[in-house]
């Protein structure tokens, strides 16, 4: 199992390097150029690839739908291009996916700059955000003198 698995990881890695080259270097339509390629999952027999891409402008429905179906027509090139550059005995069917993860972590990281402005906002209206860290650190330092002087009075071995 180890194997394979290292074998789909090394054919994945080399799908991915050269399809972007290939998109980029070969295929002339310029609604390719607007692509680029997060991963490559390939199946376990190593007979399908699902080729996942996002694009680099702003984009729409309509616009994903497009390059999706210009990805479609142009697969059979890509795969004869494959079979050309690898050892292959067989180059696994491609199957191009706009990669939604993007936009998934795009949208978290405003949810997160959401909550931090309010969580500013709330502190500041409470006038939390100065005084803990102040007496943080001045409770720290205080505590810290007294802990070690009595300590040491403390400590029979010292005295």
């Amino acid at each position: 199992m180890g194997k394979e698995f290292e074998r789909t990881q090394r054919v994945s890695q080399f799908l991915h390097q050269e399809l972007a080259r290939l998109l980029h270097s070969t295929v002339r339509d310029p609604r390719v150029q607007r692509i680029n390629l997060t991963d490559v999952e390939v199946s376990r027999d190593l007979s399908h690839a699902k080729v996942f891409f996002t694009l680099l402008d702003d984009h729409s429905e309509a616009d994903r739908a497009d390059i999706a179906a210009v990805l479609r027509k142009v697969s059979g090139f890509l795969r004869s291009e494959l079979a050309k550059q690898s050892a292959m005995r067989t180059v696994p069917r491609l199957s191009f996916r706009f990669d939604e993860s993007v936009g998934r972590g795009r949208d978290m990281e405003s949810l997160l700059r959401e909550v931090r402005k309010a969580d500013a906002v709330l502190f500041d209206h409470q006038g939390i955000d100065e005084g803990i860290d102040e007496g943080i650190d001045e409770g720290a330092g205080e505590g810290a003198d007294a802990e070690a002087h009595n300590g040491s009075d403390s400590d029979p071995s010292v005295a």
